[in-house]
Order: C-alpha cells, then sequence, then structure tokens
C-alpha cells in the first residue's frame, strides 16, 4: 500500500499549519492535521458553480469565487462561461495559489493560466465589504461550511454581517451559493433574514455511504423554482444522487 508523500508543508503567521501530500493519484490539503480538502469527491465543487450558472437563467458577465481550493469550482465555472465574461477569486492563504501553480494546477487543468481569471490573494470578507459593483454568480467555498471554519474569525462569512455583504453586490437576478459540509440549522436560519428566496441540495458523495452528502444552499431574489414558498423560507430540501463514474 502506498504511503503519503509530503509535497509542501508551511506555517503562517497566526501559528496554522498547512500540508499539501500526495497517496498515488490522490491529492490532500491538511490544515493543523484535519483534513481541508482533496481531490476525491470533488463533484459538489462542481456541482456548485454549474448549477448555480444554470440557475441564473442567463450569460453570466462576472462571477465572484470565495476561496480557491484545488481549483475545482473554479474549472466548473471556466467552463460554463462565454469568452468575455470575468471570474474573480479570492484565496486568503497565499502557499494555496503557489501549490496550485507548482503541483496540483493539473487536477483542475490548470485553471489559473485562463485569462478571464482574476486572482486575488485577499481575505473574501475585506474584499466583499469594499466592492460595489455586482456580480451575477458569487460562490462561496471556504474552509468546510458555516459549522466547520478552520479558524474563528472565518465565522463572519456566514454571520448577518457576511451575507448582507454578499447580497448587497448580488446583481437584479443574480445567485449567490454556500458550500457546506453539514446542514446548518443557523446559517438556515440566517439565510432566512434577508429579502431573498433560498433552497438546499443534497449532493451524495460518489463511492460512499449512501447516507454521506455535501450540500449547496443557493439564495437569490429570482430563484427559478416552481410552487415557490413564501420568499422568506426555504425550499425543500432535494437530494441529487450522483452516480459512479464507469
Amino acid at each position: 500500500m502506498p504511503l503519503w508523500t509530503e509535497l509542501a508543508r508551511v506555517c503562517n503567521a497566526a501559528g496554522d499549519e498547512i500540508l499539501l501530500r500526495r497517496k498515488g493519484d490522490i491529492h490532500e490539503i491538511r490544515f493543523n492535521g484535519l483534513e481541508l480538502m482533496s481531490n476525491i469527491n470533488h463533484r459538489s465543487e462542481t456541482i456548485l458553480a454549474e448549477r448555480s450558472l444554470r440557475l441564473l437563467g442567463r450569460p453570466v458577465r462576472r462571477v465572484l469565487i470565495g476561496g480557491l481550493g484545488m481549483g475545482f469550482t473554479l474549472r466548473a465555472t471556466l467552463d460554463w462561461i462565454d469568452e468575455n465574461a470575468e471570474v474573480t477569486v479570492c484565496e486568503l492563504v497565499p502557499e494555496i495559489v503557489d501549490w496550485n501553480r507548482e503541483h496540483i494546477g493539473h487536477l483542475a487543468g490548470h485553471p489559473l493560466r485562463d485569462r478571464r481569471v482574476d486572482l486575488r490573494v485577499v481575505d473574501i470578507q475585506h474584499f466583499l465589504k469594499r466592492q460595489d459593483k455586482g456580480y451575477d454568480v458569487i460562490l462561496m467555498d471556504t474552509d468546510n461550511g458555516p459549522d466547520f471554519t478552520v479558524r474563528e474569525t472565518n465565522d463572519a462569512i456566514y454571520s448577518d454581517d457576511g451575507l448582507k455583504s454578499v447580497h448587497r453586490i448580488l446583481s437584479p437576478g443574480g445567485i449567490a451559493a454556500f458550500w457546506s459540509a453539514t446542514v446548518s440549522a443557523d446559517f438556515e436560519e440566517r439565510l432566512c433574514t434577508l429579502p431573498w428566496r433560498w433552497r438546499r441540495d443534497d449532493v451524495c458523495l460518489i463511492g460512499g455511504r449512501a447516507d454521506a452528502f455535501h450540500h449547496i444552499y443557493f439564495a437569490g431574489n429570482s430563484l427559478p423554482c416552481p410552487h415557490f414558498p413564501p420568499q422568506t423560507a426555504p425550499l425543500p430540501a432535494t437530494p441529487y444522487p450522483i452516480p459512479e463514474p464507469s
């Protein structure tokens, strides 16, 4: 059985240890000893982008992605938009950017090489507060979702103020989507405080247990769906099983 090979390791100014390692074709990034992301079961990151762009229902001009990760959300976005669209990606950890360029870019087809990408090494919270232009689609793929952030300061992304910042720069008819490893009742309550419609889609993990899911929260003023409930109530959660690849 192959062993893990360490590709890179860094300790940042906050004292966090971030590790990139590989075992065969599997690449994994760990944060303070916990798995943060890998190239296994990344289908929900792809769906985060694809389904948001479909729900938008019109050609996209500007997309904002919070979190680069291994580039799967960015790759799916680039594959769906046209040549004149622009994607801004905010990544807090500069080493994640470096590793995408040096070690793992091939996993998602080197999306950072695309001319449509505007990469910002910045805290997404700070970026949101400085923006006054509208984004058609906003994709938040930070940490492991609202209930499992890697540091306490990141909780603000999913707070009332964080959601208001997202809502403020969302263009009319735009779609905001939030990736989560778990169902978050508290986050759902906060989503209900803003004047938009939202729903949660549950994505079955490939190669895992039948009850293993990742989750995506979609929100927008004109979120299309038949038989929409009142504006401040969520749509029923909808599971989308993903078959294993042949």
